[in-house]
């Protein structure tokens, strides 16, 4: 499900260029105490690893940077998507209900919202990337420390690591073993590099369209749930065109 949400203030909404984490921190904040502690603290389990099974765009507002702040004008638009009804039902309704709500140190109610079922009728969807995808791997150097390679488009393993982590999800969330399922992603337009920091830590994703093909329930999930890695710090939301 997508809720698309409209926040307004009475003064110019401003937020640091490097955001996502007051997003994310603003979600917990307005969702039931027993759904944020699951989700933070545990979520879908496959295999130990966890998923939350939400995601969120960037700020679909075009912002002005000054002094290393972001400004934007006294409305903002928002995309929050997660295939679990309970999540999107209690913030939601939380958001609604609310009238001291903060959006980092900007105060603000909300002004619209609109509420939307992700559906696919075929098995090869486009799509364009509201906040940008990631696929890394972790690897281990000789004297033992880690360290994190990202991906590009232009790299197989780029669709692997998608293709993989979009079955595991799946399995996660339906509790099911899924046999090899058809699923690939294939750009179709110029691809921009963003380089994010969540909080201290530097993430690489990319922005752009994309051609998702593949069996429809995880086309689904990929629209619901988000498209590659990071999704519940901001990154793999993407809308349907």
């Amino acid at each position: 499900m997508e809720l698309r949400i409209t926040f307004q203030s009475e003064n110019h909404i401003i937020l640091p260029i490097h955001y996502n984490h007051i997003l994310q921190g603003f979600i917990y904040s307005n969702i039931s105490d027993d759904l944020a502690e699951f989700l933070h603290e545990r979520g879908y389990i496959l295999n130990n690893r966890n998923f939350k099974l939400f995601t969120y765009s960037n700020i679909l507002t075009k912002g002005q940077v000054k002094n290393s702040k972001l400004y934007f004008g006294k409305n903002v638009e928002w995309v929050v998507k997660s295939p679990i009804p309970e999540f999107i039902n209690s913030f939601g309704t939380y958001i609604l209900q609310k009238d001291d709500l903060n959006l980092g140190n900007n105060k603000v109610t909300v002004n619209r919202t609109q509420l939307k079922k992700q559906k696919v009728e075929s098995d090869e969807i486009e799509i364009s990337t509201i906040s940008p995808i990631v696929a890394y791997s972790t690897f281990s150097r000789e004297n033992g420390s880690k360290y994190t390679c990202y991906f590009s488009p232009n790299e197989n393993d780029f669709s692997r690591i998608v293709k993989e982590n979009i079955v595991k999800k799946y399995e996660a969330y339906y509790n099911v073993s899924l046999s090899d399922m058809e699923f690939s992603i294939t750009p179709i337009s110029k691809i921009n590099l963003n380089i994010i920091y969540y909080k201290d830590f530097l993430i690489k994703g990319y922005s752009g369209k994309f051609k998702l093909r593949g069996d429809r329930r995880l086309l689904e999930l990929a629209l619901e749930a988000g498209v590659g890695s990071k999704n519940s710090q901001g990154f793999g939301c993407v809308e349907q065109i």
